[in-house]
C-alpha cells in the first residue's frame, strides 16, 4: 500500500471516534437531503401525471338532440389541447351517482325526472395543464352553442401547483444549507486531524516532502469519511422506505404510489465522497505550512 493511503487508513482508526462522529454527521446531513429530493421527485411525479387525471367536464343544455349534441363534441375535439372526449348521457351520470352513494342511493328515490344534464368530460394533453391555458379553454368551452356549464378543479389545480413550486423552493434551500453543513463537517474533521498530527508534519517538511505529499493522506481522510457518510445515508433510507412499506403499505394504499429511485439511493456514497474530498481540499489548502 502506497504511503498516502497508509497513513490515511491509520489516521483514520487511530482517531476512529471523531471520525465515526462525522461519518453520522454528515450520514445525517445527506439522509434529510435525500429526503428533501424524494418529496420534490414525487411532487414532479404527481405535477406529471396531471393530465392523465385531470380532466374538464361541460355540461351540456337540456334538449339537444343527437345532431346538436354531436357538433358540440365536433367542435370540442377541434379545440387546442383536448385530447379526448367522451359523452356522458344523464342516465348514465344518474347510474354512476347511484352507485357511487351506494347504501344512501334512497335520497334519489321519488325523483320524477333526471335532474342530472348530459355532459362532456375532456382529458387534456399536457401542454395543455400548464400555465392558465385551463382558464382560456374553459372559458373557450363556456362560449360554445350548446353548452350549458363548464367545471374544473380550477383551485385543486393552482394548489397543486403552489404545493410543487413552494416544495422545490424549499427543497433547493435545504439543500444549499445541508450541503454547506456537511462540507463544513468535512472541513473541521480534517482540519482537527491535520493539527493532531502536526509533530509528523514538522518531521515530513524537515526530510523535505512537498505539500501534496503532505496534503495527500488527509484528501483521503476526507474522502472516505464523505464515502461512509453517503453510504450510512443511503442505506437508512433504503431501509426507511423498507420500514414504512412494511408497517404501512396494507393499511395506507397511497403509501405504495412514493417513489424511491433506486439510483438516488446509489447516488448517496459518490455525492457523499465528492462532499468528503471538497470539504478535506479546503481544509488542507488554507493550512499554511
Amino acid at each position: 500500500m502506497s504511503y498516502p493511503f497508509r497513513v490515511a487508513f491509520e489516521g483514520l482508526w487511530k482517531e476512529k471516534w471523531i471520525n465515526v462522529l462525522s461519518m453520522c454527521t454528515i450520514g445525517a446531513g445527506l439522509f434529510i437531503m435525500m429526503l428533501a429530493a424524494l418529496v420534490v421527485y414525487n411532487l414532479n411525479l404527481a405535477t406529471r401525471s396531471l393530465p392523465e387525471r385531470f380532466t374538464i367536464t361541460a355540461y351540456l343544455k337540456d334538449g339537444l338532440d343527437d345532431g346538436a349534441t354531436g357538433d358540440v363534441m365536433k367542435a370540442v375535439r377541434g379545440l387546442s389541447g383536448v385530447k379526448k372526449v367522451v359523452y356522458v348521457s344523464k342516465d348514465d351520470a344518474l347510474r354512476d351517482l347511484a352507485s357511487t352513494l351506494k347504501d344512501a342511493d334512497f335520497v334519489l328515490e321519488g325523483l320524477d325526472e333526471n335532474p342530472l344534464p348530459d355532459a362532456l368530460v375532456l382529458t387534456l394533453g399536457e401542454e395543455a395543464v400548464k400555465g392558465g391555458r385551463v382558464g382560456d379553454l374553459a372559458a373557450t368551452l363556456s362560449g360554445l352553442q350548446g353548452v350549458q356549464d363548464v367545471q374544473y378543479g380550477e383551485e385543486l389545480l393552482a394548489a397543486i401547483r403552489s404545493v410543487g413550486r413552494y416544495s422545490r423552493a424549499f427543497g433547493l434551500f435545504l439543500v444549499t444549507v445541508l450541503s454547506a453543513g456537511v462540507l463544513f463537517v468535512c472541513y473541521s474533521t480534517v482540519k482537527i486531524l491535520f493539527y493532531r498530527k502536526k509533530p509528523e508534519i514538522d518531521t515530513l517538511k524537515l526530510l523535505g516532502a512537498t505539500r501534496w505529499f503532505i496534503r495527500s493522506p488527509f484528501l483521503i481522510e476526507g474522502g472516505v469519511v464523505g464515502l461512509a457518510g453517503g453510504a450510512i445515508s443511503g442505506l437508512s433510507v433504503a431501509v426507511l422506505y423498507s420500514v414504512v412499506l412494511g408497517s404501512l403499505g396494507a393499511s395506507l394504499p397511497a403509501v405504495l404510489s412514493i417513489a424511491t429511485p433506486s439510483e438516488l439511493v446509489l447516488l448517496a456514497p459518490p455525492a457523499g465522497l465528492l462532499v468528503g474530498l471538497v470539504g478535506a481540499f479546503f481544509a488542507v489548502g488554507r493550512i499554511k505550512f
